[in-house]
């Protein structure tokens, strides 16, 4: 009975998983990667700021900073 409830709060977890993982966090924002921080083509802001700035610009809204560095340094690990 015991190794029975292990494998279904196994079960319940890989599904749980499953079922919230969802695209890569970098595929649905503008692609900032390859700018240089700071210049005239990031408009002199860093590449998290320059990259909340298109996603306020496209979709109305604010990403956090954190989410912002994490989608760059996803970006930049792609290329």
């Amino acid at each position: 009975m015991k190794r029975f409830s292990w494998l279904v709060l196994i079960a319940l977890v890989i599904s749980l998983s499953v079922m919230f993982s969802g695209a890569a966090q970098a595929q649905g924002y503008p692609q900032v990667a390859q700018l240089t921080p700071f210049s005239v083509e990031a408009q002199f802001m860093s590449l998290p700021g320059y990259l909340r700035w298109q996603v306020f610009l496209e979709q109305g809204q604010w990403i956090s900073v954190a989410e912002a560095k994490a989608v760059v340094m996803e970006q930049q690990k792609g290329q």
